[in-house]
C-alpha cells in the first residue's frame, strides 16, 4: 500500500525567526513538536554564564528576560551569506565560530526531532530562501554550501534543499480540488520570497514538479527588517535618534542602527564604543536622549528593547495603537506607536516587495489578472499594509493565509518523503 510506513527523511524549515521540523507519517500532521508542545522552537540561543551552558528556544528568551548573565543571540539564519560567517566570537569566555553556532542550533532540531521520533536520521531536505544574499550568486553558493557543511558535520549523509515558498506551495495543494495559478508570497524573518506554481489535485504525487515552477524570485527584506524600521522611527528617537550637535550636524546613527538589528546589538557594549559616545556627549545639543542611550547601554537592554518592539510590530497587525514602557530605563518614559507610523516606517520595503513581486510575474511572462490565488505564508506576511499592497496587484486572485509558521515545515516534509521514500 503506497505510503504506508512513515518518510526516510525529514524537512527542516531553519527560519531566521522560528524553525519547524517535518516528518511524515501517514494520518498524521508532518510537524514535529519541539518545544513545550508546540511545533516551532525560536531561532534563539543563550549562553548561560551562571550555568556554563547554552540553552535555546523559548527557555533561552526566558532566561535571559529573567536576568541571568550571558549572550543572547538571535536571528541566526541572517549569518548565512554574509562577512560574519567566516569569523568568531566570544563566549563564555572562549572563541566561537559563527558556523559553530549553526550546527549548535541545528543540532538542536535534529537531536529534538529523533527524539520525538524515537529513531535517528541521515537524510534530510532543508528549506532555503530563492536569496540568500540579493544580487551575488558566489555569496548565496556560499550560504548553501555552508548549511550542507553544518548537515553532514551533524550526521546527515544526503543533504538536499528546496525553495521556501515552493515548500508551502506544496502544502497548500494538500487542500485544493482544481487547479490554480497560485502567487506564493512567504514573507519570512529575513527574507521575502515569491515562486509562481501551477497547482493542481492530480500533481500532489508527480516527483519533477519543474514544468509546474513558472518563476521564483525573492528580495533580501524580512520581520526583522520591519522590526528595524518600527524601532527607528518609533523607539530611538527618544535614545537621542535624529539629534543635532552643536554644529548643526546629525548626531551618528551608528548606535541606534547596531541597537535596532538584532545581530549588532552586542557592538553598542563594546568599550571603544562607549568611550565614544561618552566623548560625543558633551556635543550634544539636548543630551536628554544621549542619556537614556547610556542608561539602556549600563543595563545591557538592547535585546530587551528589540523584543519589545517585535511585539509591538506583532500587536499593530491587530490593533491600531500600543505602547512600550520603558519605566526600566527611566520612569514613566514610554513609547506611543500606531499603526500609521508603522506603515509610513516600512513604506519603502513594501515598494521592494511589490517590485519583487512586478518581476516575477515578467519573469514567467504572466499578467497580474493570470494569477488565480495570492498565497500568503511566512510570520510577517500577516501585516495588513503588506497584504493590501500586494493583493492590490493582482486584481482578479483571492487572498488565502496559510500556516504562516508551520506550512514551509509540511511542505519539505512531503518533499522529503518524494525525494527519499
Amino acid at each position: 500500500m503506497p505510503h504506508a510506513q512513515p518518510a526516510n527523511a525529514l524537512g527542516i524549515d531553519f527560519g531566521t525567526s522560528n524553525s519547524t521540523v517535518g516528518w511524515w507519517r501517514p494520518g498524521v500532521e508532518p510537524l514535529i513538536t519541539l518545544e513545550d508542545g508546540k511545533p516551532t522552537l525560536p531561532s534563539v540561543v543563550f549562553f548561560n554564564s551562571e550555568e556554563r551552558r547554552p540553552v535555546y528556544g523559548r527557555q533561552a528568551l526566558h532566561e535571559y528576560l529573567e536576568g541571568y548573565e550571558g549572550r543572547l543571540m538571535r536571528s541566526l539564519k541572517s549569518l548565512l551569506g554574509s562577512s560574519l560567517l567566516k569569523s568568531e566570537t566570544t563566549v563564555l569566555g572562549s572563541a566561537l565560530p559563527f558556523k559553530e553556532l549553526l550546527r549548535l542550533f541545528i543540532g538542536q532540531l535534529k537531536q529534538r526531532a529523533e527524539t520525538a521520533a524515537e529513531r535517528s536520521f541521515e537524510q534530510v531536505v532543508l528549506g532555503r530562501p530563492v536569496f540568500f544574499v540579493d544580487d551575488d550568486p558566489e555569496a548565496d553558493r556560499l550560504a548553501q554550501d555552508t548549511l550542507v557543511e553544518v548537515a553532514r558535520k551533524l550526521g546527515f549523509k544526503d543533504v538536499s534543499f528546496q525553495y521556501e515558498p515552493l515548500a508551502a506551495a506544496f502544502d497548500y495543494e494538500r487542500g485544493i480540488d482544481r487547479e490554480e495559478l497560485v502567487l506564493i508570497v512567504d514573507i519570512g524573518g529575513g527574507t521575502s520570497d515569491f515562486s509562481l506554481v501551477r497547482l493542481a489535485p492530480e500533481r500532489r504525487e508527480v516527483t519533477d514538479r519543474s514544468a509546474d515552477i513558472l518563476a521564483t524570485g525573492g528580495v533580501h527584506i524580512g520581520g526583522t527588517d520591519f522590526d528595524k524600521q518600527l524601532s527607528l522611527q518609533g523607539v530611538m528617537p527618544l535614545f537621542g535618534y535624529g539629534s543635532r550637535m552643536k554644529s548643526d550636524a546629525p548626531m551618528p546613527t551608528s548606535y541606534h542602527l547596531n541597537l535596532a538589528t538584532w545581530h549588532t546589538i552586542n557592538a553598542v557594549y563594546a568599550q571603544k564604543a562607549q568611550l565614544a559616545l561618552k566623548n560625543m556627549r558633551y556635543d550634544i545639543t539636548d543630551g536628554t536622549g544621549i542619556d537614556r542611550l547610556f542608561s539602556l547601554i549600563e543595563q545591557r537592554a538592547g535585546h530587551w528593547l528589540a523584543i519589545q518592539v517585535e511585539d509591538s510590530k506583532i500587536a499593530l497587525t491587530e490593533t491600531e495603537r500600543g505602547r512600550i514602557d520603558l519605566g526600566r530605563i527611566e520612569p514613566g518614559l514610554a513609547a506611543d506607536l500606531d499603526r500609521t507610523l508603522f506603515e509610513n516606517a516600512i513604506d519603502q520595503l513594501l515598494a521592494r516587495i511589490r517590485a519583487g513581486v512586478d518581476k516575477l510575474l515578467e519573469d514567467a511572462g504572466i499578467g497580474a489578472e493570470q494569477v488565480d490565488t495570492l498565497f500568503f505564508t511566512g510570520g510577517s506576511s500577516g501585516i495588513p499594509a503588506l497584504r493590501r499592497s500586494v493583493a492590490a496587484m493582482l486584481p482578479n486572485a483571492r487572498a488565502v493565509e496559510g500556516n504562516l509558521f508551520g506550512g514551509i515545515g509540511n511542505g519539505l516534509a512531503i518533499e522529503a518523503k518524494k525525494r527519499y521514500g
